[in-house]
């Protein structure tokens, strides 16, 4: 049944494409993006993954750094994630497709980004953002079959199979892409769980096969608090278990509050450090700028991770010795002083 779906949505794109071809687009669309100018700017970004949202952050930051007017229309539960980003001129929802599609037209876009991804086409971030832009200039993966519908075929960027360098990269022809590359979020207030030193440790993730088990962790938040840092357990819905079982082997452990995305983001920004999995909070850790250890398992730590300085990206399915493996981890990270205001 899987097979079929994305069958018909490959052949919906080859038809949209087939049918949105205008003679000359794609020459005058080079023309147009050789005059370096401000422009008014939509990316479209339709999923509902927090750590998805996250990943788009490093081309709105430089879309605006470039003096674009930038606008994002995106899936209406990633309101949480992006809303009062500071780059954004305009959160648009993709709730309503017909009318959202016509006020979008109303708005004349100079320029159109589909920021799908290389590796598997998006066929419908394509054919709306195809239709989103009927007098700009639209940019997208240089995939078959979306990139028929794109005025501007993005390659990969070489060098790098890194999911936020090669999504900043679509918007390469209108922003050059800053050195280095980081993912951002917006300011929080306080959010104050302990006093003192201490680590934010979240043992979840939405994926079950995808998570270290919790002894894991566990070990982790002793190894953290013979350090004199205080490990706070972050959870998530339906994630309390998993909390309660690394409190269970580490009684200095604290077990967090039940917190929404913006008291998690300050709960990580005023920590020394953050240990997860690989998942959305990784992102939000790496967006706020807290030195972060994330565990991987099954996953490509090149093309999902934030394998720089001050952060440590574990790979434990190369490794049979996962707890020394996380254990040097942390023995290389330099806890910070940072702890929460008050």
């Amino acid at each position: 049944m899987k097979r079929l779906e994305r069958l018909a949505k490959l052949g919906f794109a080859v038809v949209m494409a087939v049918l949105c071809w205008r003679p000359g687009r794609r020459r005058a669309a080079r023309s147009a993006l050789a005059v370096a100018r401000p422009r008014r700017v939509l990316v479209v970004r339709l999923d509902n993954r927090v750590g998805e949202a996250l990943l788009t952050t490093p081309l709105l930051d430089a879309l605006k750094a470039a003096g674009h007017e930038v606008h994002l229309l995106t899936h209406p539960k990633m309101r949480r994630v992006l809303e009062g980003h500071g780059a954004l001129a305009r959160l648009w929802s993709w709730e309503r497709p017909l009318g959202t599609l016509r006020a979008l037209r109303a708005q004349r876009f100079e320029a159109v980004i589909n920021c799908g991804n290389w590796a598997e086409p998006a066929v419908t971030s394509a054919v709306v953002a195809r239709l989103a832009g009927p007098a700009g200039v639209v940019l997208g993966p240089a995939n078959f079959p979306s990139g028929w519908l794109m005025d501007v075929p993005v390659p990969p960027r070489e060098g790098t199979t890194s999911e936020f360098v090669q999504r900043a990269q679509l918007g390469a022809a209108l922003a050059p892409l800053p050195a280095p590359l980081r993912l951002s979020f917006r300011p929080t207030p306080p959010f104050v769980v302990v006093p003192g030193r201490y680590a934010v440790v979240n043992p979840g993730g939405r994926l079950g096969w995808r998570r270290v088990p919790t002894a894991t962790f566990g070990l982790a938040a002793r190894a953290l608090a013979a350090r004199g840092v205080t490990p706070v357990v972050t959870w998530g819905p339906g994630e309390g278990p998993l909390a309660d079982e690394v409190c269970a082997a580490c009684p200095q452990a604290v077990r967090a509050p039940a917190t929404d995305l913006e008291q998690l983001a300050s709960l990580v920004r005023a920590c020394g450090l953050t240990l997860c999995n690989n998942t959305g909070p990784m992102h939000l850790a790496v967006a706020v700028g807290c030195p972060t250890v994330a565990l991987f398992l099954r996953m490509d730590v090149a093309r999902w991770g934030h394998d720089y300085a001050p952060h440590q990206m574990v790979d434990l399915s190369q490794t049979d010795d996962v707890e020394g493996a996380v254990t040097r981890a942390l023995a290389a990270l330099r806890l910070s002083s940072a702890a929460a205001p008050g």
